[in-house]
């Protein structure tokens, strides 16, 4: 809802460009007058002798920069909308001309980027002069030990607010878990231990899962809706006994989120249920896809999907609009599907590694899955047998000393690699169990990487790099952190880009190197990941009266071959900041997020 005192606000932050768009007769007049003093603004704040901390010099110049092209014809032309034309409507109170949808987002974002321009972010404002910088030699390296040290415990505490699966209140907690799970089922411990028994009693109704953990009210609606719609729900025993009995959602609330889809999130699978695989293939597989089977975007990977299910399905599966339902007895591809996908690879010397994924095909039988990475073996060209599987997190009774005999039997140091990605969201996640199924792994000589999605459930302040320093404790090496996709149906979930770009920044940055070694990105559809720490690979284009950024994102291959660009809509920050506040954050220590572009 447009509030007159936002506008007052803005244009008092910047008093000149009012004057500017007021006296201009039109927005294209206003265009080349604002343009003007934006381009004398930059060579004034690069002649001037009076001294501006130079971190705060560069986010003026940025933020100058940033203005000037979301003013610019072009970006106006690829994001289908104009904020001077909208600030020139404001200006010239022609308050029966603006959109219904404005709001205080927009405000916010203009009112920010204007600050900065002037070189009053208030990032740096707290901020003194270190005393190491005043001094030298010895003296000044311990008064800069000093520093670190401050820094170094700030992060640690910050990070002991995530408790995880490892710490002693939480496996004592879990053992009562297990104990009543295993009750319900009249299950034994040597049933617990067996992944085929979980498998057998995957819970794949809200009464059932009611029977062992409280459901709020919305929880369980949502739950019964998707059923009746038919969509896909289903958890292991195990993934259960993660989460408290309680429905506070204070600990569990990644677990829960995984598996337990919201309501927003049902509404919108049933609404184009029957249109699905045009409305939810985000990533355009079907227009990367040669054959069936193969997914391929890069010159030396290609993606195997031969089995299209999973032990348990997650809310915001990139392929949720594939997978039918848990475990479906249809979900093994036939035989002369698979070998016709061998031939391709076969033909296609340029790939040099396949990533085996579905659906999870370590839920696949162990003569089905020696018999596809055997056929892969034969391949001469492969080099690298990559297997995608959130199994390790869900179901980490499935990683047998038979198993993986298996898979280990193809891997030839300096001739043929195998390695493991899987998924784990949240600290919460990392387990006794998980430990011990990533220790069989990695015995055998197999890397073990992590993929995680950055929403809403894993954003807080230091509440991704808690997932990084205990993944590594336990042998998994942190490798993308993909910003959560801009599909419809998982909106709760997203997370602003300026919010992952300032997690890399400010949080990870404070980890050790062997830690931090995740590279986030983008995965822009049809085309394949975008790395999002450089600007040269994105640009914010817009922002549109509801406070949404619109990004356009670079191909992979830029510079060296032409491909076309990627135009998205973010989600809000002003929305966004308004959730972790209803969370228990403190806005105020994510105030930086509004110069991250």
């Amino acid at each position: 809802m447009f509030r007159k005192k936002n506008m007052t606000r803005l244009f008092e932050e910047h008093p000149t460009i009012y004057g500017l768009l007021k006296d201009a007769e039109d927005f294209r007049t206003a265009r080349n007058t604002v343009l003007g003093h934006i381009d004398e603004m930059r060579r004034h704040i690069s002649r001037i002798s009076q001294r501006l901390e130079p971190l705060e010099w560069t986010s003026q110049n940025q933020c100058l920069m940033t203005c000037r092209k979301i003013f610019s014809v072009r970006s106006e032309r690829l994001a289908k909308f104009s904020v001077l034309k909208l600030l020139w409507t404001l200006a010239h109170e022609q308050y029966d001309e603006l959109p219904e949808e404005l709001n205080d987002g927009f405000f916010e974002e203009i009112i920010h980027l204007f600050n900065g321009m002037k070189g009053r972010s208030g990032i740096y404002d707290q901020e003194k002069v270190p005393e190491f910088a005043k001094e030298k030699g010895r003296k000044a390296s311990i008064l800069r030990s000093g520093q670190l040290d401050q820094m170094a415990k700030e992060s640690l505490n910050a990070m002991r607010r995530y408790p995880t699966g490892l710490d002693e209140e939480i496996i004592k907690m879990r053992t009562h878990n297990r104990k009543r799970i295993m009750n319900h089922f009249n299950a034994t411990d040597e049933d617990w231990n067996d992944y085929r028994w979980h498998l057998r009693h995957v819970i794949r109704n809200s009464n059932e899962l009611e029977s062992l953990i409280t459901l709020k009210k919305d929880e369980k609606t949502a739950i019964e809706q998707a059923k009746q719609g038919r969509l896909p729900f289903g958890i292991t025993p195990y993934y259960v006994s993660l989460m408290d009995r309680e429905a506070h959602r204070h600990r569990d609330h990644a677990v829960r989120a995984q598996v337990i889809p919201p309501i927003d999130y049902v509404e919108a699978m049933l609404r184009q249920k029957d249109e699905k695989d045009r409305s939810f293939d985000f990533m355009l597989e079907g227009e990367t896809s040669p054959i069936n089977l193969i997914t391929r975007r890069y010159p030396s990977i290609a993606i195997l999907k031969p089995y299209n299910t999973c032990s348990q399905i997650c809310v915001y599966c990139q392929r949720n609009w594939e997978i039918h339902d848990v475990l479906v007895p249809t979900a093994m591809a036939s035989k002369k599907q698979l070998e016709s996908a061998f031939q391709w690879i076969e033909e296609h010397p340029g790939i040099i590694e396949v990533l085996v994924t579905g659906g999870d095909p370590l839920v696949m039988s162990d003569k089905r899955l020696r018999s596809i990475i055997s056929r892969l073996a034969e391949i001469d060209h492969i080099m690298r047998i990559r297997i995608g599987s959130r199994t390790p997190v869900v179901l980490p009774q499935r990683i047998t000393d038979s198993l993986m005999d298996i898979i280990s039997e193809y891997r030839i140091p300096g001739r043929r690699t195998i390695d493991v990605v899987t998924h784990f969201e949240h600290p919460y996640e990392i387990t006794p169990e998980a430990m011990e199924a990533v220790q069989k792994i990695r015995m055998r000589g197999i890397s073990v990487y992590n993929q995680a999605v950055f929403t809403i459930e894993n954003s807080r302040r230091f509440e991704l790099a808690a997932l990084r320093k205990t993944l590594r404790m336990i042998g998994v090496e942190s490798y993308y952190t993909f910003n959560t996709k801009g599909k419809r149906e998982t909106k709760s979930y997203r997370v602003p880009l300026a919010r992952l770009q300032q997690e890399i920044k400010e949080e990870a940055r404070l980890l050790p190197g062997l830690t931090r070694t995740d590279e986030p990105v983008y995965n822009v559809p049809g085309l394949g990941k975008n790395y999002l720490r450089a600007l040269q690979h994105h640009s914010l284009l817009s922002i549109l009266p509801d406070g949404r950024r619109v990004y356009e994102f670079h191909p992979w291959e830029k510079h060296l071959s032409l491909a076309d660009t990627y135009i998205d809509t973010d989600v809000s920050i002003s929305d966004y900041l308004e959730t972790l506040k209803k969370r228990g954050e403190d806005p105020e220590e994510y105030k930086s997020i509004w110069y991250y572009f």
